[in-house]
Parts: structure tokens; C-alpha cells; sequence
């Protein structure tokens, strides 16, 4: 099986308008999707973020967590936070693996040259480099980042007429990796 590692981009990512913006560091995303790639074996989560303050801020966090009174009262979540890494770009995050990753990305609009999750998974458990799994905030990946990817996973979609895909990136975050490493009851 394939190494995995979580991306979650700050900057560069769209807004409603589709321009290029930076946007903020949560707790909850940092707390939330850590405990997703724990839960689905991620060797590492990066917070991806240009500004030194959101940076700190994240670090802050996660050294309370993990070195501070919260690591010792509710070590799961010690453990999951250990897997966070603030960096400021995203070629900080790719050298950080190693330098030879495939990018793989998500988005909640369709683009083109999609894989299905199946044959998603299927790649995953193969021989290969490292895959750096990207989830975007705002209102997605900036354009040249989606085309950058080499595998770009279809969008999560529910039953609901008219179609309705507004899903945080924690909840696509823990569906995404469940579908690529979640155990098959078939």
C-alpha cells in the first residue's frame, strides 16, 4: 500500500467569485482531520498556510495537544495531532515527503479527467511514490493547483434532486478516505 498524506490549502484557493485568496486556520479542521488521518493510517497531515501568524497559531494548538495538559487528559487526540505539519507552501509539503509525490486532488465541482473513487482506491493499495491528497478550503483549489494534479477524484455526491454538494471539507475529508482506505464489509 501506498504512502498517504493530507494536504488541507489555505492559499492558493478560490473565492465565491473565483478569485485567488488566502483563507483561515480553524480548530476545528485541524482537530477533525487529524483524527480522520489517524483513523484511515495518513503518515502526515499538512496545514498548508502562507501567513507566519495562522502558522503559529496552528502550532500553538497542536503543542498544546500534544506537550500540554490536553495531551495527557485525551491521548487519541494526542496522537492525532502528531501527524499535523505547518508549512507554507505546498512544495513545502511535497519536499517534506520526499520530493517524489503524486498529487492527487478533491474538489466538489466535477473537472475533467476525473477518477472514480474505485479506481482510486485500487491505485492507492499499488506500488508507487507517495500520494499527497489535497483538499481545498474557501470554494476550492486555485485552477493551476487542480491542473497540476495527476489523479483528481470525482466530486462527493448524495441522492438529493437538485444536486446539492456544499459539504465541509472535514465531512469530504472523512468520506474521501473512507471510500480510498475504510475497511469493505463485501
Amino acid at each position: 500500500m501506498r504512502r498517504l498524506a493530507l494536504g488541507l490549502v489555505h492559499y492558493p484557493v478560490l473565492d465565491k467569485g473565483g478569485a485567488t485568496v488566502t483563507t483561515a486556520i480553524t480548530n476545528l479542521d485541524l482537530h477533525d482531520i487529524a483524527r480522520c488521518a489517524r483513523t484511515y493510517g495518513c503518515t502526515d497531515y499538512f496545514v498548508i498556510h502562507p501567513i507566519a501568524a495562522q502558522r503559529d497559531l496552528a502550532e500553538r494548538i497542536c503543542r498544546h495537544w500534544i506537550h500540554g495538559s490536553s495531551g495527557v487528559r485525551i491521548p487519541d487526540r494526542k496522537d492525532a495531532l502528531s501527524l499535523v505539519r505547518v508549512v507554507s507552501t505546498l512544495d513545502d509539503a511535497t519536499r517534506a515527503l520526499g520530493g517524489d509525490v503524486d498529487l492527487w486532488i478533491t474538489s466538489a465541482r466535477e473537472v475533467c479527467g476525473s477518477l472514480g473513487f474505485h479506481q482510486a482506491r485500487r491505485v492507492l493499495e499499488g506500488p508507487g511514490a507517495p500520494v499527497l491528497l489535497l483538499f481545498g478550503t474557501g470554494w476550492g483549489l486555485a485552477d493551476h493547483v487542480v491542473e497540476a494534479a495527476r489523479v483528481r477524484l470525482t466530486p462527493i455526491l448524495g441522492p438529493s434532486e437538485p444536486r446539492y454538494n456544499h459539504l465541509s471539507v472535514r465531512a469530504a475529508c472523512a468520506v474521501t478516505l473512507d471510500r480510498l482506505r475504510g475497511l469493505r464489509e463485501d
